[in-house]
């Protein structure tokens, strides 16, 4: 095996860009692994934990590109750096629309030559993202703020600006939302409907609205906030303007609150809102607490069941069973469960389930129990439950919705591990998704032990681009049992687990 490394001083590209160099570098023949990387101290760490961090690149600086290959022959290695090498370096290829059309670089140009605009979407890198937004503040634009690694001054500078004009603060690391029907950044097709959404977590939005959509119900407004929105230091900003927009909006007849419990004056400040409306509200903070007896509120900690709650109070009739798969439960050939997850809320999910089966949390980078908190995303133990989109595995990379290398990498390793019995997977379709999923999971997939139980969830409604029925046949054609519903693929897991354990 043949390593060579290169630094491409002088260059810049973003990280989807480099993604897909990456990937095209990665099916040359000959080329067991490749990656095309901005030289950062956290990718350097990534970089490390799949044995890439070679000494060559040592002398690179963070604002270098550098590409690192894995060949079987000194000449595959050779020519897969020169290509890499004339990707980085060669001008992206424009079509003839694309050539009259010269992009505006800045917002202020932008909003001069998209006159009427007025949202405006930021996916820069987290230290320029605060100044991009307030820039679009000023200008009169509703934001949503997709960049994370924002701090929490900046956040309430923002948002208190936003809510002075009257605008929306959506984030920062707002991941999805559907404005008027225009699905934003992740986000399913999903249709026009009395259901309104705020939310402070993506994929939860997500499973909440395409489960929405799947029972035929549908979605007047989606409102992310970010997922900090409810801490003590911002207040519960956008989440109490959405809500008092759902509030009084016409066309919304039930309303859906779903994210991470907030701190408890937050939760004060909500509950007093929620008193003065009849509108039916379904609340979900993924873990069990009490909420004030008020006619109009309902809790669960299932997210297909708060889509279900929705439904049935706009009097679409639900049945339950209609989510419910009976695959027998297979042989284990180990006793382990390795879960491996691009949605944070659907990892938060899943942990809140298994707790309920087993008594304790797994261990997972993202747990709230620090008896079973990993320090290192890439070390499992035991039962584990790992978000790829967290922080230490997003700065400098393409979201794992997007980019499949590291989770391919996560999942040959823990199929490398005897111990473990299960890989649990979620794949979420829809919007700013990757395009193909199966084309990246199902040559993996049939690489494993055919022993090795892989259980996906298909996040996806009818409308999505990738075409849900041709993911989830070619899933199953590879062997994985597949769930459209999140709840019950973490439960059908755990139920795997205690009979192999016979609990």
């Amino acid at each position: 095996m043949k390593v060579k490394a290169s630094i491409l001083k002088g260059k810049y590209l973003d990280s989807v860009k480099l993604m897909l160099i990456s990937k095209e570098l990665r099916s040359l023949s000959g080329i067991e692994d490749a990656v095309v990387i901005m030289a950062t101290q956290e990718n350097r760490e990534i970089l490390k934990s799949t044995n890439m961090l070679v000494p060559e690149i040592e002398p690179a600086q963070e604002t270098d590109i550098v590409a690192i290959v894995k060949a079987d022959d000194q000449q595959s290695a050779d020519e897969a750096i020169q290509k890499a090498e004339n990707l980085v370096s060669s001008p992206t290829l424009k079509t003839e629309q694309e050539k009259g059309n010269r992009k505006a670089l800045t917002i202020d140009k932008a909003n001069l030559k998209l006159n009427g605009a007025d949202l405006c979407l930021i996916s820069v890198a987290g230290k320029y993202a605060a100044e991009e937004a307030d820039k679009a503040l000023d200008l009169g634009l509703h934001v949503m703020l997709f960049s994370d690694n924002v701090s929490l001054e900046d956040e309430l500078a923002l948002k208190t600006k936003a809510v002075k004009k009257g605008l929306l603060m959506m984030g920062p690391d707002c991941g999805t939302a559907i404005i008027n029907g225009t699905p934003l950044a992740f986000a399913n097709r999903v249709p026009h409907g009395k259901i309104g959404i705020v939310s402070a977590s993506g994929t939860g939005l997500q499973e909440i609205s395409a489960t929405i959509a799947n029972l035929g119900g549908g979605v007047s407004q989606a409102f992310g906030t970010g997922g900090r929105d409810g801490k003590k230091e911002i207040g519960g900003l956008m989440l109490y303007s959405c809500l008092e927009y759902l509030i009084n909006d016409p066309e919304t007849e039930v309303i859906v609150l779903m994210g991470k419990t907030p701190a408890s004056d937050v939760l004060s400040k909500l509950w007093k809102l929620l008193s003065q409306t009849a509108k039916p509200v379904i609340v979900n903070f993924l873990k069990p607490m009490e909420i004030p007896s008020q006619n109009n509120l309902q809790y669960t900690i299932s997210l297909a069941e708060t889509a279900q709650l929705a439904c049935l109070a706009t009097g679409i009739q639900t049945d339950p069973l209609r989510l419910i798969h009976n695959y027998p439960l297979p042989k284990l050939r180990a006793k382990y469960l390795r879960g491996l997850y691009s949605g944070g809320t659907l990892c938060a999910e899943g942990i809140q389930v298994y707790k309920a089966m087993f008594g304790h949390e797994p261990y997972s980078n993202v747990g709230s129990d620090e008896n079973y908190k990993l320090e290192d995303g890439w070390n499992t133990l035991e039962d584990s439950l790992i978000d790829l989109g967290s922080d230490e595995f997003t700065v400098g990379r393409p979201h794992p919705m997007i980019d499949y290398s590291l989770r391919l990498q996560k999942i040959a390793q823990e199929a490398a591990n005897r111990d473990v019995g299960i890989i649990l997977l979620d794949v979420v379709l829809g919007y700013g998704a990757h395009p193909d999923p199966a084309s990246e999971l199902v040559p993996a997939l049939e690489k494993l032990d055919k022993e090795l139980v892989v259980i996906c969830h298909v996040l996806a409604t009818e409308g999505d681009p990738q075409d849900r029925e041709k993911q989830i046949n070619k899933l199953q054609q590879a062997g994985a049992i597949v769930f459209t519903s999140h709840n019950e693929a973490i439960e059908f897991a755990c139920k795997c687990l205690k009979s192999a354990r016979r609990i």
